[in-house]
């Protein structure tokens, strides 16, 4: 396996473990030859940004969707590309010009939104807008990319939720969204896997991320009540840095504890 694991600043010597407790890393020969590019979508904040920060940190040319990335400093191989997923006809049009330039290995189809609360009390805008970027944005983005993938061996990750293997009350039309991602993925998976390409979608329950600023709760105040944006940021390497003749299909990542706060109003 000493083949399967790059000289890193952030590894221990002789272990492949990580100073935060990560382990494995992603393959030498990957980084080597030209499947660099690696796509993450909703990349300015939460998750999408500590997935695209690590895997910058890989060596990987790392394109980046977001609406508003701040004044953060970023590697030079982080590519910010600053849409709105909602506008897709401009959106699609980007990807189509980066996917002709960019020899894809992976993408990390990470953005979401939700909308919470008894169903009535939603309007038709809000709906919209989870089935586009939770739904629709990463089905669209497959089609676009997995002639590289094939052509690669590469990797599809969806971003979906706990909430895409339970009943949801209060989040009927988020987690119908989050199920039919996973769904596809599965089914993704079954069609692709005999080209070589990996596809795996990773499960996270609460995190500590602004998932919930349309909500009226939001997670638990103690650090095992909540995951971290970074270890989900690690599934993701993990998932990258297994052997090719092998597939993680499945992820569920969950804090030891349940919790959730409701917000003063």
């Amino acid at each position: 396996m000493s083949d399967m694991i790059r000289d890193s600043q952030r590894c221990c010597p002789g272990n492949g473990v990580s100073e935060n407790g990560s382990s494995g890393s992603v393959n030498r020969e990957t980084l080597e030859n030209g499947s660099r590019a690696v796509i993450v979508t909703g990349a300015s904040s939460g998750l999408g940004r500590a997935i695209a920060k690590s895997l910058a940190g890989e060596g990987f040319q790392v394109f980046g969707v977001g609406r508003n990335f701040g004044e953060d400093a970023w590697p030079e191989n982080f590519h910010k590309i600053v849409m709105d997923m909602n506008r897709t006809g401009a959106f699609y049009e980007e990807i189509r010009g980066l996917v002709k330039r960019e020899n894809i290995y992976a993408l990390i189809n990470n953005a979401g939104v939700g909308y919470y609360g008894l169903h009535e009390t939603l309007n038709p805008a809000k709906i919209h807008e989870m089935v586009t970027i939770n739904l629709e944005v990463p089905m669209v983005l497959a089609q676009m990319t997995l002639r590289s993938l094939k052509k690669n061996h590469g990797y599809m990750i969806n971003i979906s939720s706990v909430t895409a293997k339970q009943a949801n009350p209060h989040g009927c039309a988020y987690g119908a969204t989050k199920a039919g991602l996973s769904s596809f993925g599965a089914s993704l998976f079954e069609e692709a896997r005999k080209y070589g390409v990996h596809v795996c979608t990773i499960h996270p329950d609460m995190a500590k991320t602004n998932l919930y600023r349309n909500a009226d709760f939001c997670q638990g105040e103690d650090a095992d009540t909540y995951l971290l944006p970074e270890q989900v940021a690690d599934a993701v390497r993990m998932i990258l840095s297994g052997p090719e003749s092998m597939t993680v299909t499945d992820v569920t990542l969950r804090p030891q504890r349940h919790q959730i706060r409701r917000k003063n109003h």
